[in-house]
């Protein structure tokens, strides 16, 4: 078996260096266009988005590692059906307080709406030929799909997480996958957060405890094909 090791805090990751293609994945979660761009939902609800604009030269950088090296890539995207039949009533609530009304019209379609302009993941980062899209109604990427099917299909054991946004759907499929024992790795510049104070925290909380949520690293130290 050859050993494989990313640089990262607070431990090489993963544990046992074992760390091979046909059972590791990268999740790109939710690069919309409404978490993304000036004229989306996060916009709308009154969030600067410069912070996960930034990110997208780091995302796409680990995307093109991963790919290469062989390792499955899975996008996720948050939104409702068009009827909102699934949309909670607290969760819109909550948007309408804040300004950006899921399912209210917007310059890109319909705010967090599915088959909307805005809720498609941004021209940078478009699925290829064998990536996989998981579409989600909830934060956590595990809730309401299939995406822990996808993965047991695949036997995959590493994850990989990058996106959007750090402390709220990204942290959420986090944990979400450590209670289903998954060896996780969050790409610290390929995540943001709406609120810069957040996405610290979240990443801090990640490696406490020895790396109770897993290990952080730099997309700089991602690099799978040669031993580090």
């Amino acid at each position: 078996m050859t050993t494989l090791f990313l640089r990262a805090d607070p431990y090489p990751w993963p544990h046992d260096g074992d760390l091979r293609p046909e059972t590791t994945a990268l999740l790109i979660i939710d690069m919309q266009r409404d978490f993304c761009d000036p004229k989306g939902y996060l916009s709308a609800s009154g969030y600067d988005i410069a912070a996960t604009r930034a990110i997208v030269p780091a995302v796409v950088s680990v995307y093109q590692e991963v790919r290469a090296w062989g390792g499955l890539v899975i996008f996720t995207r948050e939104g409702h059906r068009p009827d909102l039949s699934d949309l909670p009533p607290l969760k819109a609530w909550r948007s309408r307080q804040a300004g950006g009304e899921i399912g209210t019209p917007g310059p890109m379609g319909r705010l967090l709406v599915r088959g909307e302009n805005g809720w498609d993941i941004i021209d940078e980062l478009k699925p290829q030929s064998g990536d996989v899209v998981v579409d989600k109604p909830g934060y956590s990427a595990f809730y309401g799909t299939d995406l822990e099917r996808i993965l047991s299909t695949r036997g995959i054991r590493h994850l990989v997480l990058t996106g959007v946004t750090t402390d709220v759907c990204v942290h959420s499929t986090l944990r979400d996958a450590v209670d289903r024992n998954y060896e996780c790795l969050v790409v610290g510049d390929a995540c943001a957060a709406s609120i810069p104070e957040n996405h610290a925290a979240a990443l801090r909380t990640i490696a406490t405890e020895g790396g109770i949520f897993g290990a952080v690293a730099s997309s700089a130290d991602v690099r799978l094909g040669s031993t580090h």
